[in-house]
């Protein structure tokens, strides 16, 4: 006879907190730095059913699923799943998640601006870095419009 196992309300996994009613695949996307095609992935290598709730799962299976999303390498997901390829640092091909990819996205634009390429300029600055038109976008806080002189009376000859 299986014992039926209770639904968790709350999940954590990996820095994030999922809702226990969620499905497995769309309950890891809230994982920042993982998408549906890097889901669909962790679900295939980890062997489990993406149906699942994920507040269905026992701790063990928790830990398996949190070691496959920490080193997707070790696990043999595909080069073309990861979020870092050829890291500016190490040259190696990375998945970074939650704060660990907010930094590195942080530090590539440091290093941008510290090198003073255009893409660094234009971040800098606040503009556009990837060739769109700024005549009528990317205004908000700047001066917009045109200020138009005042017409004075006509003197009289």
């Amino acid at each position: 006879m299986v014992e039926k196992q209770e639904l968790r309300g709350i999940v954590r996994l990996a820095g994030a907190d999922m809702k226990g009613e969620k499905q497995l695949m769309i309950a890891i996307r809230q994982i920042k730095g993982i998408g549906p095609s890097m889901a669909n992935a962790v679900v295939k290598v980890g062997g489990f059913d993406p149906k699942k709730k994920i507040g269905l799962l026992s701790d063990s299976e928790l830990k398996k699923l949190e070691d496959i999303v920490t080193n997707p390498k070790k696990h043999n997901i595909p080069k073309w799943a990861l979020n870092r390829k050829n890291s500016p640092d190490t040259g190696e091909d990375d998945h970074l998640i939650s704060s660990e990819l907010t930094f590195a996205n942080r530090q590539d634009i440091k290093n941008l601006i510290d090198m003073k390429c255009y893409r660094g300029t234009r971040h800098m600055y606040g503009l556009p870095a990837r060739g769109q038109r700024t005549r009528s976008s990317f205004r908000k806080g700047k001066t917009v419009g045109v200020v138009k002189k005042k017409n004075k009376p006509a003197t009289k000859k």
